[in-house]
C-alpha cells in the first residue's frame, strides 16, 4: 500500500513528465530508460551525492561541453555469448568497439581537470585501445571486412580478384567474337554466384555451356560457357575460403572480447551512469536550475516556479514549510493557483531527491523525506461507485495509515464534497491527526473555519493566492501569513449582479462571518500598502547597494592607480640611482687615473688654480672699486723700508710686509704666502697697525689658499705599512690646515696589512674624530673614510 500511494503521488505531482524531459537529454537508449525509471532517494547522503554529481556535470558542461556518448548500444548479451564460446557478428563487434571508443573519449575528457564528485565514474573506466583498433581495423561496416583483417584474407581476396578478372576476360572475348550474334545483350552478369551471358532462346544450343537461369518470358537463357566453368569453379572455391577466413577472424575477435568481458561491461555501465548524470546537467541548464542545500529540517524554496510552466511567464513564489510552522493552509478563489502551489512544492522536493536541480534561486534548502503523499484532483470513481468525497477520504485514510515524521502530505481542497460545516470540522481534524504523526502538511481549502483555525493554532500558518478584483484575474502570487478572501460578492458585483441581490445575499451571511471578511479586507489593504513600502525599500536598498559597489569600485581604481604611480616612481628612482652609481663609478675611475700622475704636477696645478682664482677675485674687487665714486688719493707717506707694513694703493685693505728694498727702489712684499713686487708709489706705509691684525690677515689668506689647494683623499696603495703611516701623517697635516671635514684614504684590499696600519694610526691620531670603511660606490673595504675634528 505504501509503495502504491507513493507511486500514485509521484504520478499526481507529474514527476514522470519531468523524467521524460530528462530522458530527452540522454543519448544512449539504456540511459533514456534509466532516466524514466529514476526514483527519489530517501537517504540524505544519497541525495547530497546525486546533487553534487549533477552540479559537477553542469560545471564541466559549461567549461568543456558534454562528453560524446553516441553509438553506444547494449553489449551485455553479446559479451555473455562470447564468453560461452559463441562468435559475434560484425554489428555486435562494432558495438563493443563503440563502447571502448566512448570510454577512451571520456578518459581524455576528464584528464587534467580539477577533482570533482564524478571523478570516480571517469576513473573507473579502463578502455582498451588495442582491442578497439583491432576491431575497427578489421571491420569496416556491418557488411564489409577489411583486407587487412589478416594476411590470409588479403591473399585470398587478391587471388579472387585475379580469378574474377580471368572469367571476365574469357566472357569478354566471347562477346567480342562472332558468337555475339547469339546473345540477347552484350553484357556479363551473374546467376547463382557464377558469371554467365544472356543467350537468345533460339540459339541456346549454339553456345555450349551450363544453363543457370531462364528469363520470365522464356526468351533468354543465362548460360555459363564451358570455357569459363573451370575459372568459375576456382572463383567459388576462393569465395568459400574467404567466408571461412572471415568466420575465423570474427571468432578470434569474439574470443578477445570474451577475455576482457568484465572490463568492457564495467565501461558500459559507467558510460550509462555518466550519460544519466550529464542528462541531469543538460536539464538543469535548460530550466536554469540550481542545487538546493540539504538540511535536517524544513523546506524553503526561494523564487520557485513549476518546472512544467514556461520559465519566462510563470510566476515565482517563495515556499516555506517546517521551520516556523509545520502546516500551511492556502486559501483563495478557484483558478487562483492554489493547486499549482501544492504541486510545485511536492514536485520540487521529488526532483531534488532524484538528484535533479530545481528551478529556484537564492538560498533554497530542504530536508529529505521518506515519502511524499498527495491527494490532489478529482478522484471520483464511477466503477467503484465512489463520490468525490468518498474517493478523497479513501486516499486520506491510506495516507494517514502510512504517514510518519518523515512524510510530506499535500491535501487539495481538504473536506470538499460534503456539508461545509462538517467538511470544515473534518478537515481540521485530519490536519491535526497528520500533525500529531509528525508530518509536514500543506493544504488548500475554501472554508473560512480553517482560516480561523490557522490563525489560532500554533504551528499552523495561513497563506493565500492573490486575486485582482479589478481585473477579475488571479495574480498567482502566494502570500504567506495572510488568509485569502472568497471575493464572491465583489466578483458578482463586477460581473453585473444587481446590488439588491448582493445585499440580500449579504443579509443571509452570519454577522461574525461578515466581520471576519471585513477584517480580512482591512488586512489585505494594509498588506498592499506594506508591499508598496517594501518595494520602495527594496528599490532604495538596491540603489544603495549599487552606489556602494560604485564607491568600492572607485576606491579600488584609485588604489590601483596609486599602486601604479608608486611602482612608476620606484622604477624611475631605480633608474636615477643606477645612473648616479654609473656616474660615480666613472668619476672614481677618473680620480684613480689622475692619482697615477705625478703628485708634484697635481699640486702645482692646484696652486696655479688657486692663484688664478684669487687673482680673479682681486680683479673683480678692483672692477667693483672702479665703479665707486672717485675719492681723493690718500696723502703720501714716508718711503717704505724693510720690515714696514704697507697697504697696496690699488687694493685698499690689502696689507703686505716689506721683505726687501732693491737698489732701484723696488719693493719685495709678502702678502700671506704670496710674494709681490711693487714700487714706492704703489704702497703707503700704514700707521697704527698691530702685529695681531697683521697675523690675522696673513692667517686668513693662508687658510683660503690652503683650503683651495688641500686634497680630500690620499692613495697609499703599493706602499709598506711604515711608508703609508708617514704619508698619512703628511696628508692629515695638510687636510687639517685646509680645514677639511672629511677625507678619503685609499689603501686597497690586498693582504690587509696597509689597511690595518692605517686604521690603527687613525685610532691614535689627534686630528681624527671617527672613521669607517667605504660604502658601495666609495670603494667599500679598500677605502677608509675619516671625519676630522
Amino acid at each position: 500500500m505504501k509503495d502504491e500511494l507513493f507511486e500514485k503521488s509521484m504520478l499526481t505531482l507529474e514527476l514522470p513528465k519531468i523524467l521524460e524531459l530528462l530522458a530527452n537529454e540522454a543519448v544512449t537508449e539504456e540511459g533514456k530508460e534509466r532516466c524514466l525509471a529514476l526514483r527519489p532517494f530517501i537517504d540524505a547522503d544519497d541525495v547530497q551525492r546525486a546533487l553534487h554529481e549533477t552540479s559537477a556535470a553542469v560545471d564541466l558542461v559549461a567549461l568543456r561541453g558534454a562528453p560524446y556518448f553516441g553509438g553506444v548500444k547494449p553489449v551485455r548479451a553479446c559479451l555473455q555469448r562470447a564468453d560461452m564460446g559463441g562468435a559475434l557478428n560484425t554489428r555486435e563487434l562494432l558495438g563493443i568497439a563503440a563502447v571502448l571508443r566512448c570510454a577512451r573519449g571520456c578518459i581524455e575528457y576528464a584528464a587534467g581537470g580539477e577533482k570533482t564528485p564524478i571523478d570516480p565514474l571517469f576513473k573507473g573506466l579502463t578502455a582498451n585501445r588495442f582491442l578497439e583498433e583491432q576491431i575497427s581495423g578489421s571491420i569496416l561496416s556491418e557488411e564489409e571486412i577489411a583486407d587487412a583483417a589478416s594476411p590470409e584474407l588479403a591473399d585470398i581476396r587478391r587471388k579472387k580478384r585475379a580469378a574474377a578478372g580471368k572469367v571476365r576476360d574469357i566472357l569478354q572475348k566471347l562477346i567480342s567474337s562472332n558468337q555475339s550474334k547469339y546473345l540477347q545483350e552484350n553484357i556479363i552478369t551473374q546467376r547463382n554466384g557464377r558469371y554467365v551471358v544472356p543467350v537468345k532462346s533460339e540459339h541456346k544450343n549454339d553456345v555450349p555451356g551450363l544453363v543457370h537461369d531462364l528469363s520470365a518470358s522464356g526468351g533468354t537463357f543465362f548460360i555459363e560457357p564451358m570455357g569459363v566453368v573451370k575459372a568459375n569453379n576456382e572463383l567459388r572455391e576462393l569465395e568459400a575460403k574467404e567466408e571461412k577466413e572471415i568466420e575465423r577472424i570474427l571468432a578470434q575477435l569474439s574470443a578477445e572480447c570474451a577475455a576482457h568481458r568484465e572490463d568492457i561491461a564495467q565501461d558500459y555501465d559507467l558510460i550509462i551512469l555518466l550519460d544519466v548524470v550529464f542528462a541531469k546537467a543538460g536539464l538543469s541548464l535548460r530550466m536554469r536550475g540550481m542545487s538546493p542545500r540539504i538540511v535536517e529540517r524544513g523546506v524553503s524554496f526561494e523564487s520557485a516556479r513549476h518546472p512544467l510552466l514556461d520559465r519566462d511567464t510563470a510566476v515565482r513564489n517563495d515556499l516555506r514549510l517546517g521551520e516556523d510552522f509545520d502546516t500551511l493552509v492556502v486559501t483563495g478563489p478557484n483558478t487562483g493557483g492554489k493547486t499549482v502551489t501544492l504541486k510545485t512544492l511536492g514536485l520540487l522536493v521529488l526532483m531534488a531527491q532524484c538528484g535533479l536541480h530545481i528551478p529556484a534561486g537564492g538560498d533554497s534548502h530542504m530536508r529529505v523525506f521518506r515519502r511524499v503523499l498527495s491527494d490532489i484532483g478529482d478522484e471520483q470513481s464511477i466503477a467503484q461507485s465512489l463520490s468525490t468525497f468518498s474517493s478523497h477520504m479513501t486516499n486520506i485514510v491510506g495516507m494517514l495509515a502510512e504517514a510518519d515524521e518523515d512524510t510530506l502530505i499535500l491535501f487539495d481542497e481538504l473536506g470538499a464534497g460534503t456539508d461545509p460545516v462538517e467538511g470544515a470540522a473534518l478537515a481540521a481534524a485530519v490536519i491535526e491527526e497528520a500533525r500529531s504523526l509528525g508530518c509536514l502538511v500543506a493544504a488548500t481549502t475554501h472554508y473560512a473555519e480553517l482560516k480561523v483555525y490557522a490563525m489560532t493554532t500554533p504551528g499552523v500558518e495561513n497563506a493565500s493566492c492573490e486575486f485582482n478584483v479589478e481585473t477579475l484575474a488571479p495574480t498567482y502570487k502566494l502570500l504567506i501569513g495572510i488568509p485569502g478572501k472568497s471575493n464572491a460578492f465583489a466578483i458578482s458585483r463586477r460581473l453585473g449582479l444587481p446590488e439588491h441581490v448582493i445585499d440580500a445575499a449579504a443579509g443571509r451571511v452570519n454577522a461574525e462571518n461578515i466581520r471576519f471578511e471585513d477584517v480580512l479586507t482591512q488586512l489585505d489593504r494594509q498588506r498592499q500598502e506594506m508591499e508598496k513600502e517594501k518595494e520602495a525599500a527594496r528599490l532604495l536598498r538596491r540603489e544603495t547597494e549599487e552606489a556602494k559597489q560604485k564607491a568600492t569600485q572607485y576606491r579600488d581604481d584609485l588604489e590601483k592607480q596609486r599602486s601604479k604611480a608608486v611602482e612608476r616612481a620606484q622604477a624611475e628612482a631605480r633608474i636615477i640611482l643606477e645612473e648616479a652609481r654609473r656616474a660615480a663609478d666613472e668619476t672614481f675611475q677618473e680620480l684613480d687615473d689622475m692619482r697615477k700622475k705625478s703628485k708634484q704636477e697635481l699640486d702645482a696645478q692646484r696652486v696655479n688654480e688657486a692663484r688664478t682664482g684669487l687673482r680673479r677675485r682681486l680683479n673683480a674687487a678692483e672692477d667693483a672699486l672702479g665703479q665707486r665714486p672717485e675719492t681723493p688719493p690718500p696723502p703720501p707717506t714716508r718711503p717704505a723700508v724693510k720690515g714696514d707694513t704697507v697697504e697696496l694703493v690699488k687694493m685698499p685693505g690689502t696689507k703686505a710686509v716689506v721683505l726687501d728694498v732693491k737698489k732701484d727702489g723696488t719693493l719685495q712684499l709678502q702678502a700671506g704666502i704670496l710674494k709681490l713686487t711693487a714700487s714706492q708709489a704703489e704702497v703707503r706705509v700704514t700707521q697704527g697697525e698691530t702685529e695681531q691684525s697683521v697675523k690675522r690677515i696673513v692667517s686668513r689668506a693662508t687658510h683660503q689658499l690652503r683650503s683651495l689647494g688641500a686634497s680630500p683623499e690620499v692613495d697609499l696603495r703599493g706602499m709598506t705599512g711604515d711608508e703609508a703611516v708617514v704619508e698619512l701623517d703628511r696628508f692629515l697635516d695638510q687636510a687639517v690646515m685646509g680645514k677639511l671635514q672629511e677625507v678619503r684614504i685609499i689603501h686597497g684590499k690586498g693582504t690587509g696589512a696597509v689597511r690595518a696600519a692605517v686604521r690603527e694610526h687613525l685610532k691614535r691620531s689627534r686630528y681624527v674624530k671617527s672613521f669607517r670603511p667605504g660604502r658601495y660606490g666609495e670603494g667599500e673595504d679598500g677605502v677608509t673614510v675619516a671625519e676630522l675634528k
